[in-house]
This record gives C-alpha cells, sequence and structure tokens, in this order.
C-alpha cells in the first residue's frame, strides 16, 4: 500500500495564520480594561483613554465587550449609527479620523430591548467582534470588559494570543476593594502584565465651601497595589460636569476641557502611552 508522504518542502511550510490571529497581529497594543465590581466607572476609563489617545495621534480601537450593559456608544454619541459591511468584515464606526468603535449596542434596532444570552453566545459575539470587524492597523485596541472575571474577560484572554496589559479600574470603597483584589489575581494567573490601578470616585470638593470630601474613605487602594506590587496610575475625583459630558456623548469633544478630573487623566494616558517603552 502506497504511502501518503509528504515533501520536504510541504514539511517546512509555515501552518496558515487564522483569520483572528492575523488581524490581531496588526494591531500593536490589546489592553482590556478591567473591574472587579460594575458602578466603578471602568467604562469611563476605557472611552476616555481611547478618546485622548486618538487626540494625541495614535490609530486607536475601542470594542465595547459588555454584552449585557454596552455603554459606549452612549458616551460618543454614536448609539444611533449602525456598522456596515465590505470585503474585509463589519465596518466599526468611526467617531474621529483615529478613533473607531464596536459594540452590541450598535446592532440592536431597540436599545430598550435586552440581551438575553448564556456563556457560549457572549463567546461567540465576541469571537465575532475580535475576528469580523475590520480594525485595520492600530497602535491600540482597548477591551472594555464588563464587571467580573466571568465568561466574557475569559474569552477575551483565550482568543488573542497575546494580551499587552491591562488597567484595573476600582473605587475607595472596601466592597469595591475585594472584588479588585480578585481582578488582579485574575490578571497575573492569565500572565496579562496589569499597567496599574486607576482609582476612580475619590475625593470631591464641596460645591459651598471648597473643602476637600473623601466619601469612600482612603488608604485601600494603596494596600490593594502594594499588595499585589502593583502601580497606581491615577486617583480621579468625582466631578458632576463629567457625566454630563457622557450624557451629552461628547467624550471625544472634551480632551481638552479644565477639568480637575481631565488633568488627572493626563497622567493615567501617559502611564498607558509610556508602558513598555
Amino acid at each position: 500500500m502506497a504511502q501518503n508522504i509528504q515533501s520536504p518542502e510541504a514539511l517546512l511550510e509555515k501552518p496558515k495564520e487564522s483569520k483572528l490571529v492575523k488581524k490581531m497581529r496588526a494591531i500593536k497594543n490589546k489592553i482590556m480594561v478591567m473591574s472587579g465590581k460594575g458602578g466603578v466607572g471602568k467604562s469611563t476609563i476605557a472611552a476616555n483613554l481611547a478618546a485622548r489617545l486618538a487626540e494625541r495621534g495614535y490609530k486607536v480601537g475601542l470594542l465595547d465587550a459588555d454584552i449585557h450593559g454596552p455603554s459606549i456608544p452612549k458616551m460618543f454619541g454614536i448609539e444611533n449609527e449602525r456598522p456596515g459591511v465590505d470585503e474585509e468584515g463589519i465596518i466599526p464606526i468611526s467617531v474621529t479620523e483615529n478613533l473607531k468603535v464596536m459594540s452590541i449596542a450598535l446592532l440592536v434596532e431597540d436599545r430598550d430591548s435586552p440581551i438575553i444570552w448564556r456563556g457560549p453566545a457572549k463567546m461567540a459575539a465576541i469571537k465575532q467582534f475580535l475576528e469580523e470587524v475590520s480594525w485595520g492597523k492600530l497602535d491600540y485596541l482597548f477591551i472594555d470588559l464588563p464587571p467580573g472575571t466571568g465568561d466574557e474577560p475569559l474569552s477575551i484572554a483565550q482568543l488573542i494570543e497575546k494580551l499587552d496589559g491591562a488597567v484595573v479600574v476600582t473605587t475607595p470603597q472596601d466592597v469595591a476593594l475585594l472584588s479588585v483584589r480578585k481582578s488582579l489575581t485574575f490578571a497575573h494567573m492569565l500572565k496579562v502584565p496589569v499597567i496599574g490601578i486607576v482609582e476612580n470616585m475619590g475625593a470631591m470638593k464641596c460645591p459651598h465651601c471648597k473643602e476637600k470630601i473623601d466619601i469612600y474613605g482612603t488608604g485601600g487602594v494603596e494596600k490593594a497595589a502594594a499588595d499585589f506590587n502593583v502601580n497606581i496610575i491615577g486617583e480621579l475625583p468625582i466631578d458632576p460636569a463629567l457625566a454630563e459630558i457622557e450624557d451629552m456623548g461628547r467624550v471625544h469633544l472634551e480632551g481638552d476641557k479644565d477639568l480637575e478630573w481631565s488633568r488627572e487623566f493626563s497622567k493615567i494616558v501617559d502611564s498607558v502611552e509610556n508602558f513598555k517603552k
């Protein structure tokens, strides 16, 4: 019986790259923005990181991977737009010349309809966003993850060949800090470098006496950072003006607004930009 013998040329031939691997190789930095629990402002951090780095001239993509609670399109005022399709795949929405956004919210006709999916359906959607969306060549792809360490973060970590970093967002509350420690452990277990912790919703200024008020307490974030040997890359105050900017869909238009929040946020952008340089 004749044996199926491969030629030396065939043996030396490299296996073909999958579409997903090929698309991810065109992206220099793939960074997930995560939190241990909801309500800490993680999507705010992801949206502003993407917008600020795009302002600095980088080509940036922002993937809203929160299937059940997508909020990124609202922040950029694109919730009524719909992605197109070409030979390369799904065309993400271009917010500015340097910033592209993709979210499940852009594919749902009725914004009041909940996404009632189990794990496998969510994993398939995330894979499609990574594999079928025509991201092109990017300097950064930020992935806004839902809170916790469940299906979506694990899917992203398994699908992307190499994640370049994680930004972990928390508030000073003890409840939030219990969860953020789990996020740091999750990143460590998956060998994803932690760029740093962002402490959001820290102190606020009294509108009457201008005194600084620590609503959620202090000290816990510093302890978590020390325990896990990671840096705190920003301590953001509570600023009501920021909520107004997001509600109006103007995140990408307010980069130079003279807010204390914006000035502090610039340090976070610097940390991400200089990471691994």
